[in-house]
């Protein structure tokens, strides 16, 4: 028992890559992120987010339902499901669902498609949503190419640019002032 709030995370690789920890350091944190998984996967292993007794949940699903050709409506009533299951096993935690994030331009109306959808119900479970499309996408919808090297995981510059986001969000969510720490913005054609 730290005495500091817990905030999990759960999600997919790009939840697993995150140094949680290092970054929120007030909080203490859980990283239920795990490489390959799925809508489906994830609704499977809810139940070791609410065994976690989490103050604040954070939310990254979808990539790769999109991977495997999951239907639109298939991967959102998934996320729907995987958020009224939250609420339900978690009643006092904050969530914060955040956006499926770009991966090529020939996902990119998939992926705003389902994350209207998304946007749409998190109200409905008292969830917030953080739209992370403006920081992360190319004019074409495609994943920035200097945020990753597969068009799919993050590398620092990635991270940087979802912290830039993620860091303001989870105050409002949390309810914290804002922050007295420099606000971190990605490094935008920085020259070489």
């Amino acid at each position: 028992m730290t005495g500091k709030p817990k905030t999990v995370f759960v999600g997919d690789s790009l939840t697993e890559g995150g140094r949680w920890q290092d970054w929120f350091p007030g909080d203490e944190t859980v990283n239920l992120g795990v490489g390959g998984d799925t809508t489906e996967g994830l609704i499977e292993r809810l139940d070791t987010v609410a065994a976690e007794d989490p103050d604040t949940v954070v939310l990254l699903i979808g990539t790769n339902d999109i991977a495997n050709r999951r239907a639109v409506e298939q991967i959102v009533r998934n996320i729907e499901t995987i958020l009224v299951t939250l609420r339900a096993d978690s009643p006092d935690a904050r969530i914060l669902v955040q956006s499926v994030l770009p991966r090529g331009a020939e996902y990119a109306e998939y992926v705003k498609e389902i994350n209207r959808h998304v946007w749409q119900f998190a109200a409905t479970v008292k969830a917030h949503y953080l739209d992370l499309w403006p920081v992360m996408a190319m004019e074409d919808g495609e994943l920035n190419p200097a945020y990753t090297e597969d068009r799919l995981h993050l590398n620092e510059a990635g991270y940087d640019a979802w912290l830039s986001e993620l860091v303001p969000a989870l105050e409002r969510v949390n309810d914290l002032p804002p922050s007295s720490r420099a606000i971190r913005l990605p490094q935008l054609g920085a020259v070489e």
